[in-house]
């Protein structure tokens, strides 16, 4: 299983994946073209042209999902799969309604296709889209997600500024309200950061890479657990894979 998780599919002045194009053509070495699945946004065509060009850079060429006659035989051919960002509840419902969840879910549990995904992307790898930043404009089937990894994620993780006048919950609370209720850890990735996850069963590694660009906080990412003090991570986070998680309790 190989996955490519950025938090943000682009920096502040820069253009679409700039700041990801040299992981992007290192993780899709020898795939040529790939699909992309621009459901987290309205107008599926111009969201595919403009995430092909962002990747052609890179030597990929994008598909729009949503063009193919089959989705889901086109998922369980495919190379490689980038999901974009976007609305995470609206991409959930769209894949849950099209059986996609599952398409995707298996051909990446396969090793047979390879996962690039940004923003809400990210977020439908963890169990549940639990930790999304997003409002829930639609409502999916449920808020069961692909469960790639065992763990939630918070993309676009954002330090509290403690000059702020602002009386509205930080991410931080809003996170730990999630542990309150769900003894699952979080891993908060800043903007700039990624994650990338390989191998399966014990041959299984999970790496936080990428350069923070946030005003605050400290290294790439952070995680936060039922009853400890959040801890910044960066590099080697493959104990992750292995923490026991439990839901509604």
């Amino acid at each position: 299983m190989d996955l490519l998780l950025f938090s943000n599919s682009t920096n502040h002045g820069g253009r679409p994946y700039a700041h990801a194009l040299p992981e992007i053509r290192d993780f899709l070495a020898g795939v040529e073209d790939a699909l992309f699945v621009p459901y987290a946004l309205a107008d599926h065509d111009a969201y595919t042209a403009k995430v092909a060009d962002a990747f052609a850079p890179a030597g990929v060429a994008l598909r729009g999902l949503h063009r193919e006659a089959d989705p889901v035989a086109a998922v369980a051919a495919a190379g490689a799969v980038v999901v974009g960002g976007g609305n995470t509840f609206r991409l959930l419902r769209s894949l849950q309604g099209q059986g996609l969840d599952v398409a995707i879910r298996e051909a990446v549990r396969a090793g047979t296709t390879r996962y690039v995904g940004a923003s809400a992307g990210t977020n439908i790898t963890a169990p549940t889209i639990r930790t999304t930043n997003d409002m829930p404009i639609v409502e999916p089937g449920s808020f069961a997600a692909l469960g790639l990894v065992p763990f939630q994620i918070n993309p676009h993780f954002i330090d509290a500024d403690p000059t702020s006048t602002h009386m509205g919950e930080t991410r931080e609370t809003r996170l730990l309200e999630f542990l309150e209720e769900n003894d699952v850890p979080v891993l908060g990735l800043r903007e700039g950061t990624h994650l990338r996850v390989s191998g399966d069963g014990r041959a299984r590694s999970c790496v936080v890479g990428g350069t923070s660009v946030a005003v605050r906080g400290g290294g790439p990412a952070i995680v936060f657990r039922r009853g400890k003090d959040p801890e910044e991570v960066s590099g080697d986070v493959s104990s992750l894979l292995d923490e026991r998680v439990a839901f509604d309790g």
